[in-house]
């Protein structure tokens, strides 16, 4: 059982940076590949970014644009995404994610395919 908590959000300005994290309780938080995913209002929850439980590869959305990084350190049970160059664009609730399957197996940018979410951060951009 994996436990998620999100902080870090909040209001920035467009072009500006927020590092989000989320911290894990619970057991074998280095056995689960992490994602981050977003919500804006009215649309669907989609990927943002997803690292596997080794830290070893990253994937990204398109949508990010080299802009965000994501991160993790085991020993801490602590899941991070840095994100820069921000643009009211990206304004939504942030979720951290963990999936038990591996990495390399099923579609990792899909939300079905995690079984466990925190209750999410609010990111707002102004312009």
């Amino acid at each position: 059982q994996v436990q998620l908590v999100e902080s870090g959000g909040g209001l920035a300005q467009a072009g500006g940076s927020l590092r989000l994290s989320c911290a894990s309780s619970g057991r074998n938080f280095n056995n689960y590949a992490m994602g981050w995913f977003r919500q804006a209002p009215g649309k669907e929850r989609e990927v943002v970014a997803v690292i596997p439980s080794s830290g070893a590869t990253t994937y990204y959305a398109y949508l990010v644009n080299g802009l965000s990084t994501i991160s993790r350190d085991n020993a801490k049970n602590k899941l991070n995404l840095q994100m820069n160059g921000q643009n009211p664009e990206e304004t939504a609730v942030y979720y951290c994610a963990a999936r038990s399957r591996p990495y390399s197996s099923g579609n990792i940018s899909s939300p079905a395919s995690y079984g466990y979410w925190g209750q999410g951060t609010q990111v707002t951009v102004s312009s």
